[in-house]
């Protein structure tokens, strides 16, 4: 253990509470131009032991100026659009006029590169230890709209201040912060004095948890000593929404109401919150406290914020407990712990949530996660509907980790996906430390939170003085809890093996089986009572242990879930049965959360539909829970309406997880299929798989590469509609790698294929581009190559389609597979050659490239064009092209093209014109689904 770590921050750089920085503005707020002139006066106090040469300065608002920014990458990453398509109007800017020193210098100041929300102001005078320098800065801020981060102007005149000034940033390991606006609300500033003046219309009134002092309508005077940050709100008299709760504790302005409860229900939950937070933590530093219901809806209560009002399935008092006291810990937090509230955001989430689960326990001790659907009998069975309210912070955790999408709560808060960022990692900090003060016991760690929020009142603080008090405070080593819970995302996983059952003891081995070492419990039941519990520690490999017989029917690891276990199926152990974990089978009903009692089989009916099959019904029988699992079968027979006859498919996978490296699972599946691909014939397909998925070390760059093998045996029934009825059985070995690259304002994909069987080797090779530009144009580009390495037949069957494939891998979803007239035939799928146009001559048997690209002039509607060549046999290259509109109504859900000109000639004037019409559909709701899904992934 490094000794030095345990060092408190605030023993080695010292911040003297008489060296305040000092913030002086001068403010007037156009309401309609929705621009803020500044005049900022800045005294730097020098605290530190170093000479400062220049200052940072946070110009946070700046962000909004431009669609490269930090802030606008974030939501290309994230595919938010609202950014990148709105117009100069609803964008803001910063607009520095001048910054001039105490001696009346002009200052000049730079952007840092790639960091236009951060200001590098260069000093003509060094600020010595000690010593203070005043700056004085005349600037324009440009108010945002604030459907991009929840902050800024609305439709309703309202304007919530957030960020606008130039603030001074942390100084810590003798440099200033230099973090760039990311829509995480964790802007870590210096402690300054404030006064602002601020001049508004006479027809709005300001609300902020600034104090005000001598104001009239027009002219409003805020201050606020000691502060980071502050809210102002600025709403029209005659709506306003803002109302002033106020106790011995703090007063607390909020809009924050539910239409269930009246004013004074609303004002008796706030005057009950605000005191059980000071019970736990300690006084707050600061008299007042905005909490807005812009607040929760930046950070909501994801679980109970996405209940339709109209169930209410909790009381009405609840719904509005949860939601204020977590706005109301997120704004008490922020303003009370000095942190790098990016680097170190676990401790204030953990904080937050913690005591939300610790309300939860001791005022709604019996709630489920659902509320009162819990009692209808008809859902009785679902494990999701009896589970306790605090579990669902488990599972949100346990969704991100069986997907292996989990990252260490201890990382930086930018470098996190927005599912982790947003739920996973804030619910798993919590369960931390809810872990940690199950494992000390004797609120050791609320303890150490309130001395914890005491140093923050005197010093800068970071992990490692929270480190300290809990270390001091429990006598113990807790380099486990620090190394491993908060900085790694290593798994926990412990089971039984070798259980002995002797008269007065039980002798059994308990396996850690990721040999992740930290402090587990052992419970002992009967009857469903706690007769035995014990903490065991050090458990790096197998153990063994003997404990005290006591009548113990079962033996259970984790029992009340104080750990944030990977797998707890695997957990208990009957002593009253002959077979370990003998779970009996349970059937349930669509599907449902894990229950690690049982061996759950969900059925769900199922309805597809095909030309020749018609609409099939079918009943889909599989494992696959709401989390996912390492072996997964899924078996869904079909019975089709056209034929008479059971069709459908089946499927085994077995996922290997690997947490470390660039490669991080490894699927083997083996797959069946049999449907109609003609009128009067079966096709069977049978696919064993195995599908390599790398990712870059970095979860947030959307930038995935796959190497899938798979070998296809295919039989197909001979039928007269078929394009070559003497292709009937055949195997193909098929090798494919994927490389995808993909954000809002950018995608790019690269596919190699190759495939061999006894008939052909064919290779090809995709290229696709996409690219949304700053005017809002939207450019796609497609380039296909394709060649035969071998071919001994003569067959069709297996060539290049131009405008359609033959499809012989049975890959793709065609509605009538084996059309070749009417609208089924113009089902369209951008593969091989991808034309839109039809051509008399419509395969390629030797090669053929493409280029396919489209733009749109307008929303959906975009112009399309492709160009060619293609080779058969015994014939010279052949040069083809096609162009027109293309509606790109639900990308690749539902599209339209229709030709306009091509080599056919000028379509739009040709016969039949309504046949040439191209259309994509997909009848898959998981297409659709993943389209607004991808944004948390």
């Amino acid at each position: 253990m490094n000794s030095l770590r345990f060092i408190p921050i605030f023993l080695l750089f010292p911040v003297f509470l008489w060296a305040q920085h000092t913030i002086e503005i001068k403010a007037k707020i156009n309401i309609s131009s929705k621009v803020i002139q500044v005049n900022q006066d800045i005294t730097f106090n020098n605290t530190s032991n170093d000479t400062i040469k220049f200052l940072i300065l946070n110009d946070w608002n700046n962000a909004f100026s431009s669609k490269s920014s930090a802030l606008a990458k974030r939501f290309s990453d994230e595919f938010k659009r609202g950014f990148h398509l709105a117009s100069e109007n609803d964008k803001g800017y910063t607009k520095i006029i001048s910054f001039i020193d105490d001696e009346s210098n002009f200052l000049q100041f730079e952007r840092l590169n790639n960091q236009i929300d951060v200001i590098k102001l260069l000093l003509k005078n060094p600020i010595l230890p000690n010593q203070s320098q005043k700056i004085t800065t005349y600037f324009n801020v440009k108010i945002p709209n604030d459907k991009f981060t929840e902050y800024g102007f609305n439709s309703d005149d309202v304007i919530y201040l957030k960020d606008w000034f130039l603030s001074i940033p942390r100084y810590e390991n003798k440099q200033f912060l230099t973090q760039s606006n990311e829509n995480l609300d964790d802007i870590s500033n210096e402690l300054a004095n404030f006064s602002i003046r601020l001049e508004i219309p006479e027809n709005y009134i300001v609300f902020s948890d600034l104090n005000h002092a001598n104001n009239n309508e027009t002219l409003i005077n805020l201050s606020g000593n000691k502060r980071q940050d502050f809210s102002i709100i600025l709403q029209p008299k005659e709506k306003t929404s803002y109302k002033h709760y106020k106790n011995e504790i703090i007063e607390v302005i909020s809009d924050m109401s539910d239409k269930r409860l009246n004013d004074i229900q609303t004002a008796i939950v706030i005057d009950k919150l605000s005191k059980y937070v000071a019970q736990k933590l300690g006084n707050p530093t600061i008299p007042k406290i905005v909490v807005s219901q812009k607040n929760y809806d930046k950070n909501p209560f994801y679980g109970v914020n996405q209940l339709p009002s109209f169930i209410n399935p909790f009381p009405d008092e609840f719904i509005f407990e949860i939601k204020f006291l977590k706005t109301y810990l997120n704004n008490y937090l922020k303003e009370n712990i000095q942190i790098n509230h990016r680097k170190d955001h676990w401790i204030t989430e953990g904080i937050q949530q913690f005591l939300i689960m610790q309300y939860i326990d001791e005022n709604y001790p019996n709630f489920k996660m659902l509320g009162s659907l819990a009692k209808l009998k008809i859902l009785k069975g679902y494990n999701i509907i009896n589970m306790d309210f605090n579990d669902q912070f488990y599972y949100a955790y346990l969704l991100m980790a069986r997907k292996n999408l989990d990252q260490p709560i201890g990382d930086y808060k930018s470098s996190l996906i927005k599912f982790n960022e947003q739920i996973a990692g804030k619910y798993r900090a919590g369960l931390s430390l809810r872990y940690l003060d199950s494992y000390l016991e004797n609120e050791i760690v609320l303890k150490s939170i309130s001395e914890y929020m005491n140093l923050n009142q005197q010093f800068q603080t970071n992990r490692y003085d929270f480190e300290y008090i809990l270390t001091t405070n429990s006598n113990q080593n807790l380099d486990w809890f620090f190394r491993t819970i908060i900085e790694k995302r290593d798994l926990i996983d412990y089971t039984f093996s070798k259980v002995i059952k002797k008269k007065e003891s039980i002798q059994f081995t308990l396996k850690n089986k990721t040999q992740v070492a930290v402090p587990i419990a052992v419970y002992g039941l009967k009857d469903k009572e706690i007769v035995y519990k014990k903490w065991f520690t050090n458990i790096a490999n197998d153990s063994t242990i003997t404990i005290p017989r006591n009548g113990i029917e079962k033996l259970v690891i984790n029992y009340k879930n104080e750990v944030p276990e990977f797998n707890a199926r695997n957990n208990w152990y009957n002593l009253k049965s002959f077979l370990y974990n003998n779970r009996p089978i349970k059937f349930t009903f669509f599907k449902d959360i894990e229950n690690p009692f049982y061996n759950q089989i969900f059925y769900v009916p199922s309805v597809q539909y095909n030309l020749y099959n018609g609409i099939s019904f079918g009943l889909r029988i599989n494992n696959r829970s709401i989390l996912n699992k390492q072996f997964i079968f899924d078996l869904n027979p079909e019975f089709s309406t056209n034929t008479g006859k059971i069709l459908g498919s089946t499927n085994v996978q077995i996922n290997q997880f690997i947490r470390d490296g660039r490669l991080f699972n490894i699927r083997y599946s083996l797959g069946a299929s049999m449907s109609n691909y003609a009128p009067d014939a079966l096709f069977t397909r049978i696919n064993p798989n195995i599908l390599f998925s790398f990712r870059d070390e970095n979860f947030r760059q959307n930038k995935n590469e796959y190497i899938q093998l798979t070998q296809l045996y295919i039989n197909r029934e001979k039928t007269a509609f078929a394009i070559d009825n003497n292709t009937e059985n055949y195997s193909i070995f098929n090798a494919k790698y994927f490389n995808i690259q993909s954000e809002m304002t950018k995608h790019y994909s690269l596919n190699t294929d190759l495939q061999l069987s006894s008939a052909f080797g064919k290779i090809s090779g995709e290229i696709e581009y996409r690219k949304l530009f700053e005017d809002n144009r939207r450019i796609n580009l497609r380039f296909y190559f394709g060649t035969f390495m071998y071919k001994s037949t003569n067959s069709e069957f297996f060539s290049f389609g131009i405008d359609r494939p033959t499809d012989y891998l049975f890959n793709y979803n065609f509605i009538g597979r084996s059309e070749s007239t009417g609208i089924f035939s113009q089902q369209f799928v951008l593969a091989e050659g991808g034309f839109k146009s039809k051509f008399n001559t419509r395969y390629a048997n030797q090669w053929i490239t493409a280029v396919n690209g489209s733009f749109n002039i307008w929303n959906w509607i975009e112009v399309y064009g492709d160009v060619g060549l293609f080779k058969n046999k015994l014939s010279n290259p052949k040069f083809i092209y096609d162009s027109g509109i293309h509606l790109n109504l639900v990308p690749d859900y539902f599209e339209l093209f229709f030709p306009v000109y091509s080599s056919n000639g000028f379509e739009l004037k040709q016969d039949n014109y309504d046949q040439k019409i191209r259309f994509v559909v997909t009848l898959s709701p998981k297409t659709l689904i993943s389209l607004f899904t991808r944004k948390w992934f």
